[in-house]
């Protein structure tokens, strides 16, 4: 007897039907063409387990399947070979439903408790379909009836658990990523004493489903603190929701939170889920809620009370399971005081405060933070490498950043632009004198550091003339020039080059 020479030939019903033979070898050139697209976009393999009594059909599913080199098949014979090895895991089995052993429901129970994540096709000859609708009811992905259209079905059910799977696998990367991203020392860069004592309170914030306040100035980074905290809290696989209360008008604010009904008010053409439902089982970001009026603050209060809202324009209401952090740059507890925050919303939202430190009082973070934004700017618009210079990272740690971070960024990405070589100039920081006064009074300072960057403004102010800034500050020019060769002042080279010498 002459060896079979496709897999074709395999087939029972194959030397009945020249016209099915060629169908069968037309479908398998098509599928080696249409694999050479396919598999340019798949990078991860499926692992496949054929479990089929029928030697003849077993090896004709393998060859079919393993057509796709993308595809990992392995065949069993019987029940218990194939889950002596589901320790392995494999993404998708194909199972015959009558084996020798073991009857295809019981196979389907075990593995849905040994490998719940595993796909299973039942293929079977029986056309029953009472069996087919309660093998579905308890976890089977398909059923296919073993008939001519069998290879061509069961490769359409794996092209299509192909592509979930591809789904499943960037989802977990991004998950990964996203985790990655939202690691506190990646949120806040820095190492200063205050940067620390945040971080240790962002870690008790993770770990425990409490609701979470911070406070901070303008530019601080609460809404990236806010994401870590949800990201890394076991919240993260669930939605985070931010919602910006000054940013939205008081009369649209409960709609927002709430959500309305079809019809509620003018304008409202169809029915919208609140930010409240929106973020069920995640995370509720409420950034300044400072700014939130009296009437709000008290249905607020309910919501967070009762763990329930009741949609603008319905009766029906709906349970909520959010974890809620909120922000503010305001003292609540002077807005207690002048009456402008309910005292019982405020005790509600403290939970976990967390103050971060504005950029003044987190001693050499601010040049950690600049090479940050430096390599980074310089990385998204092709520059070369660039860097600070000594008298540049001086004037950075002189300034008292107001702005904080986001003054900073600022700062460092319009001297990227303006150095024409590697190094970073003080005349490249565009920092505004007219902040100065200010920053004297905001940074805490001995009388020594006062006079320095007093004497500094004048030196910047009046184009490094230390002659006029003598005179103008009533001090001995030999006094500033000392200062300068001590590098307790720095000036433009441009200017007073030919005065150091």
């Amino acid at each position: 007897m002459q060896k079979p020479s496709k897999a074709v030939d395999l087939l029972p019903f194959s030397g009945k039907s020249p016209i099915l033979m060629c169908y069968n070898i037309i479908f398998e050139a098509d599928v080696r063409f249409s694999n050479n697209q396919y598999l340019m976009k798949n990078l991860y393999p499926l692992r496949i387990f054929i479990v089929e009594d029928d030697l003849l059909y077993c090896s004709m599913l393998e060859y079919h399947l393993s057509l796709n080199p993308d595809y990992q098949v392995s065949k069993f014979h019987d029940a218990k070979s194939f889950l002596a090895t589901l320790h392995q895991k494999p993404d998708v089995v194909s199972l015959d439903y009558s084996l020798p052993d073991m009857n295809g429901d019981a196979v389907l129970k075990e593995i849905k408790e040994l490998s719940p994540d595993t796909k299973t096709i039942i293929v079977s000859g029986q056309e029953d379909v009472k069996i087919a609708i309660d093998l579905l009811k308890k976890g089977a992905y398909d059923y296919i009836v073993k008939d001519a259209d069998t290879k061509e079905r069961l490769w359409n059910a794996l092209q299509h658990l192909r592509e979930n799977h591809e789904l499943r696998k960037e989802l977990e990367d991004l998950k990964e990523e996203v985790a990655r991203k939202y690691d506190f020392s990646n949120v806040i860069i820095g190492n200063s004493f205050n940067l620390k004592k945040v971080f240790s309170l962002m870690e008790k914030a993770a770990t425990a489903n409490i609701t979470v306040s911070i406070t901070g100035e303008t530019g601080t980074g609460k809404e990236l603190v806010a994401k870590s905290i949800h990201y890394n809290s076991p919240r993260k696989n669930k939605p985070f929701v931010a919602v910006n209360v000054a940013a939205i008008p008081k009369d649209l604010l409960e709609s927002e939170l709430f959500g309305h009904e079809k019809g509620s008010f003018t304008g409202s053409i169809a029915r919208r889920i609140g930010k409240f439902e929106e973020a069920n089982k995640g995370t509720l970001f409420l950034d300044e809620i400072g700014e939130m009026d009296m009437s709000m603050q008290a249905k607020l209060l309910r919501v967070l009370q009762e763990k329930e809202v009741t949609r603008v324009g319905s009766n029906e209401i709906i349970k909520i399971d959010v974890r809620i952090v909120v922000a503010t740059h305001k003292n609540l507890s002077e807005e207690v005081k002048k009456g402008n925050f309910r005292e019982d919303l405020y005790y509600r939202l403290l939970g976990l405060p967390i103050h971060l430190p504005p950029l003044r009082e987190r001693e050499n973070d601010v040049l950690l933070i600049a090479r940050h934004f430096m390599e980074e700017f310089c990385r998204e618009n092709n520059f070369g490498k660039k860097q600070l210079s000594a008298e540049a990272s001086k004037k950075l740690l002189h300034h008292g950043f107001p702005g904080n971070v986001r003054e900073l960024k600022s700062i460092i990405e319009l001297a990227c632009v303006m150095a024409e070589g590697e190094e970073i100039l003080p005349e490249h920081l565009n920092i505004l004198s007219s902040n100065v006064i200010e920053n004297f009074v905001l940074k805490e300072a001995t009388l020594k550091e006062f006079n320095i960057k007093l004497i500094q403004y004048y030196l910047d102010k009046n184009n490094y003339d230390v002659m006029k800034v003598a005179r103008q500050l009533d001090v001995g020019k030999s006094t500033i020039y000392r200062m300068i060769q001590n590098k307790e002042l720095y000036i433009n080279k441009q200017y007073g080059y030919s005065v150091l010498n």
